[in-house]
């Protein structure tokens, strides 16, 4: 990879690897580099420490490389990550507090999957996926008209419907191995191919 050490050291920015969030910004020099390179995890020069550090080295909120590249002068790099829970030390998924709403599908995703393993009969959740993929199937069918017929009507309504929709698509595609961001990178790439 050829990078213009001249300069210093480079910024290096983490970009989410399915959603294209920007999680957070760092700064690198060779020998950094090379061991981002080496072991597919993300290393920073720290220049308050003064060292080396692999990112989650203490909190385990690791950044796994997929992609590495560099700008068009070769002073910046740019890392496709996938991310090991929270990046920011404060707790939020990047350290530009973007993508909120995404974020809550994802917190969201986690409830549903806690719930479905969990051992709460009471849990609305538990039990409709205990009742099997014909009636989530179903349940989905039902929300989707009622989205429609909303349509015709309040606002508040529809967005009620819509997200009854979502939260039992959700649980649909949890319970045949998939998340909604399987959907959402479907829709980028024929977002990208209409290009």
């Amino acid at each position: 990879m050829k990078i213009d050490w001249q300069k210093g050291l480079i910024p290096a920015i983490i970009q989410h690897h399915e959603n294209g969030s920007v999680l957070m910004l760092g700064f690198m020099n060779k020998e950094a580099l090379e061991l981002t390179q080496s072991t597919k995890f993300v290393h920073f020069f720290s220049r308050s420490k003064d060292r080396i550090w692999m990112k989650g080295e203490t909190s385990g909120n690791t950044l796994k490389i997929t992609e590495i590249t560099t700008d068009c002068d070769y002073d910046t790099i740019l890392i496709k990550a996938k991310p090991s829970g929270p990046t920011c030390h404060t707790g939020s998924d990047t350290c530009f507090g973007e993508y909120k709403h995404f974020s809550f599908l994802n917190e969201l995703e986690d409830i549903i999957e806690t719930r479905v393993s969990g051992n709460n009969e009471q849990s609305y959740v538990k039990k409709l996926v205990d009742s099997g993929i014909n009636r989530i199937a179903q349940k989905v069918g039902e929300e989707g008209v009622e989205v429609v017929i909303a349509s015709l009507g309040e606002e508040e309504k529809l967005i009620d419907e819509s997200a009854d929709l979502l939260f039992h698509l959700m649980i649909l595609l949890q319970t045949k191995g998939l998340s909604i961001q399987d959907v959402i990178s479907r829709l980028k790439q024929r977002n990208d191919k209409s290009k």
